[in-house]
C-alpha cells in the first residue's frame, strides 16, 4: 500500500534509485528537558537542511543534522494496530546519553521524528507531515543507544478528551 505522505520525488527515488540522488534519513529526538532537539542524519557528513514550516521546533528554518550511524526502517504501512520499529544509534557521545538519562527520570515522553530528504533538494523534507513516534524501552551503553518507537496509539486515547465531572460541569450533579 503506497504512503500518500511521500513526495512524488521521494517515490521516484525509492522506485528508480537515480544516480546522483541519495535519500538522507534524519531523526529528531525531543524531550522537554532538552535544551535543543537532538538532530542526526544517517550519512558521513553533517547536513544542513530546511525543516517543514509546520515543525513544532524551528519550523521553516535551516537546521544542522549531525552525522551519525544509525539503524532505522520506516514504519510499515499495514493494518497493525500500533506500528512499532527499532531505532539504534551507534557511536553516540556522552551528550546524547546524558540527555536521554535526564529524560528517563521524567514522566514525559520522548518524541522521535523521521524526516527523509533528497540530496538534490534540501529545501524541506520529502514527507509531509513527517512521522513522529514515541520512543520507549531505551537502553544505552558506552557505544550504542537502542529503543523502540511506536506511532501514537489512538485506540487507547480517551474520547472525548475532556473528563466530565460534577465539579467542572455542575449540571451533572443531582
Amino acid at each position: 500500500m503506497p504512503d500518500p505522505a511521500l513526495s512524488q520525488a521521494l517515490k521516484e527515488a525509492f522506485a528508480s534509485a537515480p544516480s546522483g540522488t541519495v535519500i538522507l534519513d534524519t531523526l529528531e529526538i525531543w524531550h522537554p528537558t532538552f535544551d535543543e532537539p537532538i538532530r542526526v542524519v544517517r550519512d558521513h557528513a553533517d547536513l544542513t537542511a530546511r525543516l517543514e514550516v509546520s515543525a513544532p521546533r524551528d519550523g521553516g528554518k535551516l537546521v544542522t543534522f549531525a552525522a551519525l550511524a544509525f539503524e532505522f526502517s520506516p514504519p510499515p504501512v499495514d493494518t497493525a494496530p500500533v506500528p512499532e520499529i527499532t531505532v539504534t544509534l551507534d557511536n553516540v557521545g556522552s551528550d546524547i546519553t546524558d540527555a536521554l538519562e535526564r529524560a528517563a527520570i521524567s514522566q514525559q515522553v520522548i518524541e522521535i521524528t523521521w524526516r527523509p530528504y533528497l540530496s538534490t533538494d534540501l529545501d524541506g523534507p520529502h514527507m509531509d507531515p513527517p512521522i513522529t513516534m514515541i520512543l520507549t524501552d531505551v537502553e544505552a551503553d558506552t557505544m550504542r543507544v537502542t529503543g523502540r518507537a511506536r506511532m501514537l496509539d489512538a485506540g487507547n486515547k480517551s474520547f472525548p478528551s475532556i473528563t466530565y465531572t460534577a465539579q467542572r460541569f455542575p449540571g451533572l450533579a443531582r
